[in-house]
This record gives structure tokens, sequence and C-alpha cells, in this order.
């Protein structure tokens, strides 16, 4: 038998709603959202060593090339989460979402029938403007409709995309890829989106929404205290660092363990979701941690991602596949552990009259800046001939990131 959730949410609103399962349906589909995002992301990383692949673009043993992929990706997710992001506010999270969705369908259909690499640099461009605005609409959705004792949860199921979209995607993209061809793991990728959308449109029904351009919201004042708020700016900055680790692990980690630590290509994709299962499970620890000390959030993500970087240097110094995983793994689950709680420190010090706008600011600042960490990889390995000194620059920069957050642990 149905039980029904008779609240106020974090906007005011009292509803009375679905009790159980049903009353995370909505986080449950913004997860599924985010893993089918994440699959479009990072697949391309597993093409990186793939001859064939290579060849038909006319990019082999160009790394350079390679990471401009991903961070050409980037630039434009970032770009677009900033500038894009508002119209969630204005129209309704639900509406923009669907129309992101298509959109990448359409773009990953078109990337599988090209052999130029500036076209496909092209679409990797307008993929990023399509999915730039994905997590403030996710955080939008998640402020809004549960109460502040459950966000940093609901904030995590959509979060959990992440490692569940690497564990799930780099094995299924390699796959694809034994069996079939390159371009197959694009039209693959494609196809699922028919799916996603009618999960969202069902998923997200009878969900409601408070939009910014209405007259009992002062969009402006509330944006300009954004601006000038020192705790948000610090917590972006940081964000850089905890996204530059997540892009260039996805980016590179794929040749890294092929080329310097001697993984074949069935040995990765029997393996590789080792340590995003560690990400994951640091996730949903992290989320309970987190609504348990709501206080002690910012100890909490300082101490992840100082913890990422600290063992990302070690891994380096790592022989043998057990080592190696333990040692990613550990990475994995610190970073894991620190971001379940990031967007739920975002919400306690962001007003909720700008949940999306401050959510596309914060993420897409955050993947701006941290955009050029693959590309900058690529040039380190090219020219030191050492792709150890692209993992030691990964590391650095989330030990160094983890300093913004110093000013922020007693507070929050």
């Amino acid at each position: 038998m149905d039980t029904t959730i008779d609240n106020v949410d974090a906007v005011g609103v009292k509803r009375n709603r679905p009790g159980g399962f049903k009353y995370w349906v909505p986080a449950i589909v913004l997860m599924i959202t985010v893993v089918l995002a994440f699959f479009d992301k990072i697949s391309i990383a597993v093409l990186f060593a793939d001859p064939e692949f290579l060849s038909d673009l006319g990019i082999t043993g160009d790394k350079a090339k390679l990471g401009w992929l991903m961070s050409i990706f980037l630039l434009a997710y970032g770009l677009s989460s900033v500038f894009l992001s508002f119209v969630g506010d204005i129209f309704g999270p639900k509406k923009i979402l669907l129309a992101g969705i298509t959109s990448w369908g359409v773009l990953m259909f078109l990337m599988g029938l090209t052999s130029n690499f500036y076209l496909l640099l092209f679409y990797r461009v307008l993929l990023g403007i399509a999915e730039g605005p994905l997590l403030a609409l996710c955080f939008s959705i998640v402020k809004q409709n549960y109460t502040p004792s459950e966000q940093a949860r609901a904030s995590t199921l959509f979060l959990l995309g992440t490692p569940i979209g690497a564990a799930l995607g780099f094995p299924l993209t390699a796959i694809i890829l034994q069996n079939y061809n390159w371009h197959a793991t694009f039209f693959f990728m494609s196809f699922i989106t028919l799916f996603l959308l009618v999960l969202v449109y069902f998923g997200l029904k009878g969900v409601t929404y408070v939009k910014a351009n209405r007259k009992s919201v002062d969009h402006k004042t509330n944006f300009k205290k954004l601006l000038s708020s020192r705790p948000f700016w610090l917590l972006t900055f940081f964000n850089v660092g905890t996204l530059a680790y997540l892009w260039g692990l996805n980016s590179w980690i794929p040749t890294y363990l092929i080329e310097a630590k001697g993984f074949n290509l069935k040995q990765f994709g029997n393996l590789s979701m080792i340590p995003f299962v560690a990400m994951l499970v640091g996730e949903i620890l992290g989320a309970f941690n987190s609504d348990r000390f709501p206080n002690r959030r910012a100890i909490q993500v300082f101490g992840g991602l100082l913890g990422a970087g600290i063992t990302m240097f070690l891994l380096i110094y790592q022989e043998g596949i057990v080592n190696v995983l333990i040692f990613m793994s550990a990475s994995a689950f610190l970073w894991g552990f620190n971001v379940s709680a990031i967007f739920a420190l975002l919400a306690n010090i962001t007003a909720k009259e700008v949940a999306t706008t401050a959510g596309g600011i914060f993420n897409g600042f955050g993947n701006f800046g941290s955009a050029l960490a693959p590309v900058i990889i690529g040039y380190i390995v090219v020219y030191t001939g050492n792709i150890n000194h692209g993992i030691m620059f990964l590391a650095g920069i989330a030990i160094v990131s983890s300093l913004f957050l110093i000013p922020l642990l007693k507070k929050y």
C-alpha cells in the first residue's frame, strides 16, 4: 500500500507526495540521465587506444589532438553551463532537459557517421553546449523538491551517475569496440537516448518548479548576492580541481593503464569498473555522512579531494595490476566521498531562488576551469615522453585545489 509524505520542501511548498520508493523516483530518473550523459562524455576516451579510430581520423600518435577531443567538449560544456543554465529557471528544467536529451542523440549519431577529425571536434563542441546545463538542472530539481535534510542523498543519487557512467561506459564501449568498430560505439549511445526521453518524460511527471521570472522572486538581487559571495567562489574554485581530477582521470586512464601499466584492451574492459565502483561506494557513504553531519560538509569535501590527489600521486610508483587497482580505487573512493557532499554544501551557501543559476555557474566555471586538463596532460606526455608526468600533474591539481576550502572549514 502506498504511503504519502506531507511536508514543506526546500522552496516552502507543502506537498503531498507518494512515500517510499516513489518519493525518490525523480532523483533516480536524474541519476539514470547523468549515467547516459556520462557515456557520451567518456566513451571516446576508450577510442584513444584504438588504432583504427586513430588511423581513420588521421591522428595516429598525436596525443595532443586526442586531448583536444575531450578538452574542446569541456570548454563548450563549461561555457554552456554558465551562460545557458538560467533557461531552466525561466522555462522550467524538465522542458530544457528533454530538449537537451534529444540533441544528444542526434549528435552521437552524426559522430558515428564522420571520419573527419575536425568535424568530430565540431560535434563535440555542440555536444558540450547541449549537455552543459544538465547538472544545474538536476541540482534545481533536487533543491526545489526535497527538504534540506534530504538534499545530500537526493543530490548524490544523480551524482552517482558519474561513477556508474564510467563503471559501465568504459567496459561497454570496450566490448562494442572488440566486437564491432568505433562507429558502432556512437550509434549505440545515440540509440539509448530514445529510452531516456521516455523515462524522463514520465519519471518527472508531477514534479513542480518555481520559476525565477515570477514577480515574487527578485532574481537580480539574489544574483548580485550570489556573485558577491566569498564562500560561493571559494567552493567554485575548489570545484575546478574536483572536475580537473575527474576529466583527467576519465580522459587518460584507459591510455595510462594500457601504455604505462601493461593492461591490454580485454583486461582494461574487465577491470576498469573496479575503481569506479569504489568511487560509487565513496559517494554513497559520503552522502549518508553528509546528511548525518550537515555542519561538517566542508571538512568532508576538503579531506576527500586532498586524499584523492595524494593517492593518485602514489599510484605512479605502483607496479602490478593488483597494486595499481588498489591505489586507483582508493583515490576514486576519496574523490567520491568528496563530491557526494559538494552540492549539499553549495545549497547551504546559496539562495534557493537562484538554484539553477548558482548550480550553472558553479558547474560551468568548474568545467571551464578544468577543461584544459586533458589537453595539458596530452602536451605534457608529448613533450616529456612520459605519461607518468601527466598523472603527476593531475594529482598536483587536486592537492592544490583542496586548499581553497580551508577558510570554510569552521563555518560549514
